[in-house]
């Protein structure tokens, strides 16, 4: 939850602070002094990461002694905002975390100092990540993220539901079809309990099936949307038709009164698909913590995986640029994504220091996260993703709630996204 509220929640602010953030910022200010001792500020939003980031810190500070790193935590629900306001003042953290949607923005209007990945001043090392991990941070020929960590989706199951069904656990071959027929005999309505949760979700839901049907959100050049593809359609309707023709989720009223992890952690759906940062929620609940676990997803024509993760950034601003790169550099490391990793509330990103993580919770199988990555697919964005991903939700949910056909939102949609990459294109010329 954690993370997709941030995928999602700023879409408005950041659409109206377009304009703001372009000329709010210059890079050219990276030309200021870059002293290799004191004071660096490292923004970050996640409570529960909190300590690792810290824990990562004070080991920089340990091997760079005269330098002092301040975490500075700043809530989900108010992170862009501030941040937003502190780019346009200058006063933004050296060092701040970074998510897929809001990336091209900062990068298109430079916030963002470019990180060095060859030669001997390389921040990052493009082999050490996921290919569309590190992927989704470049812009424009340059790398402008570090990736400190991935997320992946998988399916995660009520053991306790499937057994009183008469169900036999998800085990990484089912279909669409065997997932829909699956979750309509889970379903007791008797009982109050649905087969499987189907919010209106992009990166958990429909982004993946999407991809696993075949369809496409936006086109490589980030001209075009794919929301009329027939096959994006298709991966569309599996959501729709789970409320509507099979009955099996609840209606889109009962998943927006009561988060779907709610409903999950209080046994009224047996099944829903989650991104892995939520192994955490699920964890934390001892209640729930012996009575679920999560498998691979279904797949339709193909296998996928949406990947999305978070990447370290230094500001355009900063008085410590060269310092902040290294401290970028060190987050990047081998023993920075080691230290996150044993901590368990986030995947790190360096390939070959995941396996503290999965570790971290012995009771759930959460290798399928780390094996969905041969599987993954990248997050779609462009340079003001909030904006068309506004509109996506608002279509979108017309055709989960019944309101509107399906084909017709899509290709509504389609017409709204167009538009407004287009103004991203005149924007950007």
């Amino acid at each position: 939850m954690r993370r997709r509220t941030l995928l999602t929640a700023a879409a408005s602010a950041l659409t109206a602070a377009t304009g703001a953030l372009a000329t709010g910022c210059d890079s050219g200010a990276s030309a200021r002094a870059s002293g290799r001792g004191g004071r660096l500020t490292y923004g970050v939003w996640d409570v529960y990461q909190l300590p690792a980031m810290r824990k990562a810190a004070r080991e920089f500070e340990r091997t760079h002694p005269g330098v002092t790193v301040e975490v500075q935590l700043t809530p989900n629900g108010t992170y862009w905002t501030k941040l937003r306001t502190a780019c346009t003042s200058g006063t933004a953290p050296d060092v701040f975390w970074m998510n897929g949607p809001n990336f091209g923005l900062y990068a298109d209007s430079g916030q963002l100092l470019p990180l060095a990945t060859d030669g001997p001043d390389a921040v990052v090392e493009p082999s050490a990540y996921p290919p569309d991990l590190f992927s989704l941070y470049h812009w424009k020929g340059r790398q402008y993220g570090a990736p400190k960590d991935f997320d992946t989706v998988a399916l995660w199951f009520n053991k306790k539901l499937f057994e009183r069904a008469g169900v036999d656990p998800p085990d990484g071959t089912w279909s669409w079809e065997e997932l829909i027929e699956n979750a309509r005999r889970l379903t007791d309505r008797r009982r109050g309990i649905h087969g499987i949760a189907a919010p209106v979700w992009a990166q958990e839901n429909y982004y993946d099936s999407i991809a696993q049907a075949g369809g496409w959100v936006i086109s490589k050049d980030r001209k075009r949307s794919g929301y009329s593809d027939p096959r994006t359609i298709e991966g569309l309707r599996l959501w729709v038709d789970l409320i509507h023709r099979h009955r099996a989720s609840p209606t889109l009223q009962q998943l927006t009164d009561t988060d779907p992890r709610q409903l999950f952690q209080s046994g009224r759906v047996a099944m829903m698909q989650a991104c892995s940062y939520d192994a955490a929620t699920f964890w934390e609940d001892r209640g729930i913590r012996d009575q679920v676990d999560v498998a691979p997803l279904a797949h339709g024509r193909h296998r996928a995986s949406i990947i999305h993760g978070l990447a370290n950034v230094v500001y355009a601003r900063t008085p410590h640029p060269e310092l902040a790169r290294e401290f970028v550099r060190f987050l990047s490391g081998r023993k920075a994504s080691l230290i996150q990793g044993r901590y368990g509330s986030a995947i790190p990103a360096r390939n070959g220091t995941q396996e503290p993580w999965t570790q971290a919770k012995p009771s759930f199988n959460l290798q399928v996260y780390l094996d969905a990555v041969k599987d993954a697919q990248a997050y779609p964005i462009s340079a003001n993703t909030a904006a068309w991903s506004h509109k996506e939700q608002q279509w979108l949910a017309r055709a989960w709630s019944g309101h509107e056909d399906l084909t017709d939102a899509a290709h509504s949609l389609t017409r709204a996204m167009d538009q407004l990459l287009a103004q991203e294109g005149k924007s950007g010329s």
